[in-house]
């Protein structure tokens, strides 16, 4: 199955989806950071990438913009909880940064596994 690359500093998150992806068989590689996900890019190139947007060290928005840059092909998925200010408006500006599709936190696991199949599938065509 793919690779997927999962981006979010609170570890019950990264578990979720972690079980989340596993239910279709897919591997995953975790990150805490934006910073550290940049860092698996240079020995792993993920098939998708699933990132919060409100993070330390490199936050999401950051890392979109960056990835895209050096992998325009990749799927990306965004989501946020929005902390202080409106979830709509960091996930505008991470589908204007390149992401495929975000989700408002709490993420419809049904939904996000749809999604992810159907990104998988487009990056094969």
């Amino acid at each position: 199955m793919a690779l997927i690359l999962i981006v979010d500093d609170d570890p019950q998150m990264l578990r979720l989806l972690t079980d989340v992806v596993e239910l279709d068989n897919h591997d995953v590689l975790l990150a805490q950071d934006g910073a550290m996900a940049v860092e698996y890019f240079q020995h792993n190139i993920p098939d998708l990438m699933i990132t919060d947007i409100l993070m330390p060290n490199k936050e999401g928005l950051e890392l979109i913009s960056e990835i895209r840059e050096k992998f325009p092909k990749l799927k990306i998925i965004a989501y946020s909880g929005g902390g202080s200010a409106d979830p709509e408006s960091y996930l505008e500006f991470a589908k204007g940064m390149g992401a495929d599709r975000v989700f408002s936190k709490p993420m419809p696991l049904v939904e996000l596994r749809q999604e992810i199949k159907e990104l998988l599938a487009e990056s094969i065509d």
